[in-house]
């Protein structure tokens, strides 16, 4: 998670920016130290525009498991379309069945 994809595997052209502002959210994200919301909010928003506007294929997949923060964002963005895509089945499975069970138990609770 140190390594720079762009300093170390040379991503395509149209990654550059992406991998750039993936990496720089990451560090933002792990900082030991206070960041400014400002700037947070700044690579947030680019980030955001730069994955807007990418096709999912095999360099951007591989970016986006080096970089969770980056990946996160990304199926934020495509949650329309194809729901938790980059959670581990298990745990999203695992997050249905709870949520049920909560909501089942609530309508529960509402009737008696």
């Amino acid at each position: 998670m140190n390594e720079h994809p762009v300093i170390n595997s040379s991503p395509p052209e149209h990654l550059h920016s992406l991998a750039s502002l993936a990496y720089l959210l990451e560090r933002l994200e792990r900082s030991p130290l206070q960041v400014s919301a400002d700037q947070y909010r700044l690579v947030a928003l680019r980030l955001r525009d730069e994955l807007a506007g990418a096709r999912l294929d095999a360099r951007l997949d591989a970016l986006l498991r080096a970089y969770p923060a980056a990946s996160e964002m990304y199926e934020n963005l495509q949650y329309e379309q194809a729901g938790l895509c980059r959670c581990a089945l298990d745990a999203s499975a695992r997050t249905e069945i709870l949520a049920k069970r909560i909501l089942r138990d609530v309508a529960g609770s509402a009737d008696a």
